[in-house]
């Protein structure tokens, strides 16, 4: 059976979404062109290109063209909530890979960050989690196991560390930092990127009352996660 006109041309699109020739924020070719490269009328073009903009592929703006929407992951900075949560609000599938989960004696680095004195014993975790089947997170934590004492054994399978540390320790404060990183050999292979790509990292310190509780650096593919922020002025 041939696949109508329109179907082709949304295929094509698709195509080229996925293969990165049309990037986030940019603008595909007028209906015009389109209908000619395909031979068509510019009504079979525009049926295509509002399908994907129905799917939210695809934003359209009045007297200027068509754009690639950005689809990235979005996660709120000025908080901390749950990434499977964020995921299953997207109606995606959320899962994980557990790399390691273990106690180990700290470095100077991490003991300055998480207030301990250097060579204590803390817990530690490497957990990369997944959006129908694609990492957008790599989750590198270090926890205090005075606040914390039942972390290694929670099966994090079934709930995120960030879950379990808000039922056993209530969140009080937290601190962001964010940077621009070239990830490392190991972060390239678990997040499945290629090299290059720049990642976004957030460094972050939470407390419950006046306990430090947990230190985490957790790494983004910049292609496919963005953060957000949003704060009310008065005036």
């Amino acid at each position: 059976m041939t696949q109508p006109r329109y179907q082709a041309i949304k295929s094509y699109l698709l195509q080229r979404i996925r293969d990165q020739i049309y990037v986030p924020g940019g603008k595909i070719p007028p209906e015009v062109l389109l209908a000619e490269q395909f031979g068509v009328s510019r009504m079979t073009v525009n049926k295509a290109i509002r399908d994907l903009v129905g799917d939210g592929l695809l934003v359209r703006f009045a007297g200027d063209g068509t754009y690639v929407a950005d689809t990235r992951a979005e996660s709120p900075l000025l908080s901390v909530c749950s990434i499977a949560g964020e995921i299953r609000r997207r109606g995606h599938q959320y899962s994980n890979d557990i790399v390691f989960l273990r106690e180990e004696v700290v470095d100077d680095a991490v003991a300055l960050r998480l207030g301990v004195k250097v060579g204590s014993k803390v817990f530690h975790s490497l957990i990369v989690h997944k959006e129908d089947g694609t990492p957008i997170q790599l989750e590198d934590r270090y926890l205090n196991p005075r606040w914390v004492p039942h972390y290694l054994e929670q099966d994090f399978s079934k709930i995120t560390p960030n879950e379990y540390l808000t039922q056993a320790c209530p969140l009080s404060d937290i601190e962001h930092i964010v940077e621009a990183i070239v990830p490392s050999d190991e972060e390239l292979e678990l997040l499945e990127i290629e090299a290059g790509e720049p990642c976004l990292l957030v460094h972050r310190r939470t407390w419950s009352s006046d306990r430090l509780v947990s230190f985490a650096r957790l790494t983004h593919p910049g292609s496919r996660y963005k953060l957000r922020s949003q704060v009310h002025v008065d005036v």
